[in-house]
């Protein structure tokens, strides 16, 4: 059996002294401690996928807490189960007893609680993510409510812009004249020119 460890961190910025630290107490050579910094958001990592090539059968992986895995508890989900399962390797998380899955006097009891306590924070985490989006939306919801606008505010016309569109309208000017003369690129002019043409068409003769 070997004793492995996952260190990250998002950036390289970040200190992961503080993670090495709680790890040493296991004695695991450098060779097997893995640290990436890069985002948990997914496991598209390179320091993690060759800790995964690594790891065998009766190992133990060790993290500092659980987040270093990942932040996608349905990723992490998905991940825990094929170390456990799949490789047949422990993981033990110290920041958090219960996430030991090595056997407890020769029983399953470890495998079975770190399981059951992953999934209650994985439907914890989904369960926020939804509240988050939730109020979200109740909150742009009464702000629109209020009369309170999101986005880009409309770019105000120059003054001019409506007699240039009565001009174009009775070929007096063209649309890249009309811009030229307000100052405005064609773009932007004929976009707003062409909102006022299909309102009721009210320019044309």
């Amino acid at each position: 059996m070997q004793v492995f460890a996952y260190v990250r961190v998002s950036t390289k910025e970040q200190n992961v002294e503080r993670q090495i630290e709680a790890l040493k107490q296991f004695d695991i050579p450098k060779r097997n401690v893995f640290i990436d910094y890069q985002s948990g958001k997914d496991f598209d990592r390179p320091e993690y996928k060759k800790l995964i090539k690594k790891l065998r059968n009766g190992d133990l992986l060790v993290l500092k807490s659980v987040d270093r895995l990942g932040r996608n508890y349905t990723e992490i989900l998905s991940q825990w189960r094929r170390i456990t399962k799949e490789i047949g390797a422990d993981i033990l998380v110290l920041d958090m007893e219960l996430l030991d899955t090595r056997k407890k006097n020769g029983d399953l009891t470890g495998v079975l609680i770190a399981d059951l306590v992953l999934q209650i924070l994985a439907y914890v985490a989904q369960t926020e993510r939804e509240f988050i989006h939730q109020r979200q939306a109740e909150g742009i919801a009464a702000a629109k409510a209020k009369g309170t606008r999101f986005g880009r505010i409309p770019k105000q016309m120059p003054d001019g812009f409506d007699n240039a569109c009565k001009m174009i309208a009775t070929g007096e000017m063209s649309i890249r004249e009309a811009a030229e003369s307000l100052g405005i690129s064609l773009s932007t002019f004929y976009r707003h020119y062409r909102k006022v043409k299909s309102n009721t068409r009210k320019y044309e003769t």
